[in-house]
């Protein structure tokens, strides 16, 4: 409880307020000529507020965590977590809204799908892009679907796509160790809530052909009557009908449910791993116990190759949406972009796969208590502080954006220079030197960085109002020079 005291997150100013002259910009009169300006381009938005690197975090409180229906003041501290994890990851601004009254009864009931987009719709223009959260199914499918279509600004669903990105790039990479094909894998999900459609929905635009989805009744067959549309648009003919049915030569099983039905049977009994095809994969994400254990498993595979996936820190592999959504609105917002496209949750997990394809820093194995992360069977996902991630998986969306025509910046000259600095400049304050400087831009950003032809070439962002002394910034290519560097953003620069 302490941790929490006083709430995780809080504004901070950007510009300096510490005279008449920066009040009278900061308010009136000097606001007035912004506000003149939106009104003649919209566009103005992006660049003279804050709405560019900002994210709303919304949530009506049906479905917080592993908490259930405790209503949307109750899921506030959920909701400030999820943009503390924003600002760490993806140097991301991101603010909780907790909608209450937005249920078919007031503040009891079902999500009141109108009300929630409508309120939603509402506070947008404030925002580069919107992070719905906690927000039970089916309902949460329509309130994503309706706001996209509505908004400019890309709307993602954490619950629905989170999990889906992760566990396709982790799939990716059980084809790569294993030599099996995508297309020739049959896989079973057993859990068809959010995440569970997404995962399928997500693993066959990747190529699945072979895909039988689970619920608490059984698998979603042709023939039968009770399935909602996004169920039945995943159901097939089939003879299986209970999940150790479907597991028979099954070579991957994906799990996103809960350890014991209601009934305290087990979703998954450990035996059922011998139907699976040779090489499994187990993907078991059920928090804080996973459907099936990985010391389970090992006890029944034993010696046998295969490739475990839960959702819980202290096992490998673990898939953990930290990975995606805040690297995802990191490019998606460092290009404007109109939405989040299939075509960027794609990129997203390729982007994430090939980094753990790459050697780790010995920083991360720090990290991570000196733990030899080399890629193989325990090593498929990689690790949320391994700050590559930006070059890797923000980089991937913003390019797929544009690629697709989603994207408001397409000049993507400089972006990886951009997406370096915002990874490794240290965030405290600091003074430093750099040689024989370079400067130049992505977008409206300003950049500074040493010799381009050095090996370790560092680049940092400049404030839009950097100081610069003796000089101007387009003089100071070529020299030698210091750099006040604040939050990452260098404030001040003067002579070496």
């Amino acid at each position: 409880m302490e941790y929490h005291l006083g709430g995780k997150i809080g504004l901070q100013m950007t510009k300096r307020l510490n005279d008449s002259l920066s009040l009278s910009l900061a308010y009136t009169p000097g606001v007035a000529e912004v506000c003149k300006a939106i009104v003649d381009d919209p566009g103005v938005l992006f660049t003279h507020t804050a709405r560019s690197n900002l994210v709303a975090v919304v949530t009506d409180g049906t479905a917080v965590l592993g908490l259930g229906d405790i209503g949307a003041a109750a899921g506030i501290p959920v909701m400030e977590g999820k943009c503390v994890l924003f600002k760490a990851f993806g140097e991301t601004n991101a603010w909780p809204i907790a909608f209450e009254n937005s249920r078919v009864n007031g503040n009891k009931g079902r999500t009141d799908v109108d009300k929630l987009v409508e309120l939603t719709a509402s506070i947008a223009s404030m925002y580069g892009g919107i992070n719905l959260e906690d927000i039970a199914a089916p309902e949460c499918f329509e309130v994503e679907d309706r706001l996209q279509e509505m908004l400019s600004i890309p709307v993602f669903h954490d619950d629905q796509w989170g999990t889906a990105v992760i566990s396709l790039a982790g799939v990716q990479n059980y084809c790569i160790i294993t030599g099996k094909a995508m297309d020739e894998l049959k896989v079973v999900i057993n859990g068809a809530g959010a995440a569970g459609i997404r995962i399928a929905e997500m693993l066959k635009t990747a190529g699945v052909r072979n895909l039988l989805i689970v619920d608490s009744k059984g698998v979603c067959h042709s023939g039968r009557d009770d399935l909602n549309e996004h169920k039945r648009r995943l159901a097939v003919d089939t003879t299986a009908r209970t999940l150790k049915d479907a597991l028979k030569n099954a070579d991957l099983a994906v799990m996103v449910s809960m350890r014991f039905n209601r009934d305290g049977s087990r979703t998954f009994e450990p035996e059922w791993l011998n139907e699976m095809a040779d090489y499994p994969g187990i993907f078991a994400m059920a928090n804080p116990d996973p459907e099936i254990s990985p010391e389970e498993t090992a006890a029944v595979l034993g010696d046998k190759p295969y490739i475990m996936s839960t959702g819980r820190s202290d096992y490998p592999n673990q898939i953990n949406n930290v990975l995606g959504f805040p690297l995802i609105f990191r490019g998606a917002l460092d290009v404007r972009a109109k939405r989040i496209s299939m075509e960027m949750k794609l990129a997203a997990a390729r982007g994430i796969a090939a980094l753990a394809r790459e050697e780790v820093p010995d920083s991360v194995k720090e990290a991570y208590g000196g733990a030899d992360l080399v890629f193989g069977n325990q090593y498929i996902i990689p690790k949320p502080f391994d700050r590559r991630l930006l070059m890797f998986e923000s980089l991937a969306v913003a390019e797929a954006a544009v690629e697709n025509g989603d994207a408001r910046i397409e000049d993507m000259t400089n972006y990886i220079d951009y997406l370096r600095a915002l990874a490794f400049t240290p965030k405290n304050d600091f003074v430093t030197s750099i040689d024989a400087c370079d400067t130049y831009r992505f977008s409206d950003t300003r950049l500074v960085s040493t010799d381009p032809n050095t090996d370790d070439k560092k680049v940092y962002i400049c404030d839009p109002n950097v100081e610069v002394e003796d000089s101007t910034i387009d003089e100071i290519t070529g020299r030698d020079i210091k750099m006040q560097v604040s939050g990452g953003i260098v404030t001040k620069i003067f002579p070496a």
